[in-house]
């Protein structure tokens, strides 16, 4: 019996582990001597273990931290986590590598010129990720918000690492790279609250009722649907124009997004009740005034030097 269990046990070490240990072996070598780099199967292997069971440790710190979040919160703090983790595979993968018995400064001084490339390159794309760490840590925009940028309005309705979407008024999507909410002026109509504050401006004619002018715009925007009571509506009198005097009527709205509709129909009450009340709205003139001058006399004048031969 003793000598049947010897002989299994040196059947085991000397042909199964050792047809896995050269099955382990199998691979190639890259450069020769102590800098030479071995890649076998397995370091593969290894480098797959490692892999799976650093996504699966990530996978349920994520699940904590995000169990009692909003979803709003928990998108942004998935877009960073997403970051962090591609950073942690890359030290996973080395520390594997070291640890496998690999000198990985050969690889990262094999890699320098790579990444140094790799790093101009892709300088704009760090820009973006950071400026999206910065938005989605900070707060600066949320999803909802309505943004100017580039004289174009939308409305933000998904916040990535990189970039951020938002529709416009025209129904179309536009993407817009994170930097530019670091190195762009932005306007945001709702960072502190969802009213903003819009005008409608419109030109009379000189000698028109001033008082029955405003009085109108008035009651027009008391009159319009979508716009608040209070803060009141106002006109200021803001010019006398060359060819008109010029008021703004200021009102007050929650849905800056559709604020062009809005202000479409205040024109049209506008001008209806313009027409009703005899008030017209002038258009550019100009008085042209003609001189007339008496005509351009031609005299041939005689050249002296010919009047003296003569």
């Amino acid at each position: 019996m003793q000598e049947g269990t010897e002989k299994i046990k040196e059947i085991i070490e000397d042909d199964v582990w050792g047809t896995i240990k050269k099955f382990l072996d199998l691979g190639y070598q890259f450069g020769d001597g102590e800098k030479s780099i071995h890649i076998t199967v397995g370091l593969l292997l290894l480098l797959t273990v490692a892999f799976l069971l650093t996504s699966t440790v990530l996978q349920a710190i994520r699940r904590f931290f995000t169990r009692k979040m909003e979803m709003d919160d928990k998108l942004k703090f998935i877009s960073i986590f997403k970051f962090i983790k591609y950073l942690v595979y890359v030290v996973v993968i080395l520390f594997t590598m070291s640890a496998a018995g690999i000198d990985i400064t050969i690889l990262i001084t094999a890699s320098a010129a790579l990444f140094v490339g790799l790093g101009l390159a892709l300088q704009e794309i760090f820009q973006d990720i950071i400026g999206g760490i910065f938005i989605i840590v900070d707060k600066s925009l949320r999803v909802g918000d309505i943004i100017e940028i580039d004289n174009k309005v939308g409305k933000v309705f998904e916040i990535k690492l990189r970039t951020t979407r938002a529709i416009t008024r025209d129904d179309k999507v536009i993407i817009i790279p994170n930097h530019k909410f670091i190195s762009d002026i932005v306007y945001n109509y709702t960072q502190n609250h969802k009213t903003t504050r819009e005008l409608v401006r419109v030109g009379v004619a000189y000698g028109s009722d001033i008082d029955l002018v405003t009085k109108i715009l008035l009651d027009v925007i008391k009159g319009q649907r979508n716009i608040l009571k209070s803060p009141k509506p106002f006109v200021i009198f803001e010019d006398f124009g060359d060819s008109a005097l010029v008021f703004a009527v200021n009102f007050y709205i929650t849905d800056s997004f559709t604020d062009p509709k809005i202000k479409s129909e205040v024109r049209y009450k506008i001008d209806a009740e313009f027409r009703k009340h005899n008030i017209s709205i002038p258009f550019p003139q100009r008085d042209v005034h003609l001189y007339q001058q008496a005509p351009f006399q031609h005299s041939n004048v005689s050249n002296t030097n010919s009047d003296d031969k003569a």
